[in-house]
């Protein structure tokens, strides 16, 4: 008896111990759990503060947007639908007879008259090309049939200018022109502004220097002022705007458009 109470003496503080130390442990595990709710629901509460932000940032612009398209589309297709906006074609013989009336057919008929012939003598039966120069394209037409259309390169607008004061500015000139010349193996005689651009001394009228081989492509048709059609070295410039006033073509461009325009085509440069 005296044993089993000494050893149940002995072991009652052990077993005390063991449950504070659960108890502690527990304790713990919930202060953690805690936090880590808290850190949760601090981070949502900056994500709603974020979405939230957001939320007055956008709303403005969306409704501006709507009223943008409200006002683009919506406005006009409602002016339509209104019965009084809307524009009808009447048979009125009455109005017919209006002395106004007739007189404003025949004006609009003598128009139409004048821009037919107009029309008709721009686009004859031969061949004739259009240059746009913004565009930088070319439209070739024969009988009002376009036969070819493609890419090609015109004037820089570029001013060039010596100590001087001698000026060049290189465009292509605007207008009605027509093809005056038309050349094979074409070869480039160098103008004073070559050699300045390159800031090589000028030489002579008649130096040899001045002449060049194989820039100007196969063919090159001249259409007046020194003003050529002609081909390039610089095929990857075609479609912009880096010439000196020449129109220059790729090669098989060029090739119809040396055999369908004859001397006194007309071009069309705009």
């Amino acid at each position: 008896m005296e044993n089993n109470k000494i050893m149940n003496d002995g072991s009652q503080p052990e077993v005390e111990k063991n449950l504070g130390e659960a108890d502690l442990t527990n304790n713990e595990g919930i202060i953690q759990i805690i936090n880590s709710l808290r850190q949760k629901l601090l981070a949502k509460e900056k994500l709603f503060h974020i979405l939230h932000s957001l939320l007055i940032i956008l709303i403005p612009i969306i409704v501006v947007f709507s009223i943008f398209i409200f006002i683009l589309y919506l406005v006009p297709v409602l002016q339509e639908m209104m019965p009084g906006q809307k524009t009808e074609i009447t048979n009125d013989k009455e109005l017919k007879k209006s002395a106004s009336y007739k007189k404003q057919i025949s004006l609009m008929k003598a128009d139409i008259q004048r821009l037919s012939r107009k029309y008709n003598s721009y686009t004859s039966g031969q061949s004739y090309i259009v240059i746009n120069t913004t565009g930088n394209r070319f439209f070739l037409y024969r009988n009002k049939i376009l036969l070819r259309e493609g890419f090609c390169s015109t004037g820089s607008l570029m001013m060039l200018k010596t100590e001087k004061g001698k000026v060049w500015v290189f465009k292509t000139p605007r207008g009605k022109r027509w093809i005056q010349g038309k050349i094979t193996n074409p070869s480039w005689k160098r103008p004073d502004w070559s050699f300045i651009e390159e800031g090589s001394p000028v030489p002579a009228k008649d130096d040899p220097s001045r002449w060049e081989s194989g820039v100007l492509g196969d063919y090159a048709l001249g259409i007046g002022d020194g003003y050529l059609i002609h081909g390039t070295i610089y095929k990857r410039f075609l479609g912009m705007p880096v010439t000196h006033g020449c129109v220059r073509l790729n090669d098989e461009d060029l090739e119809v458009v040396y055999n369908n325009l004859n001397i006194g085509s007309k071009v069309y440069i705009f």
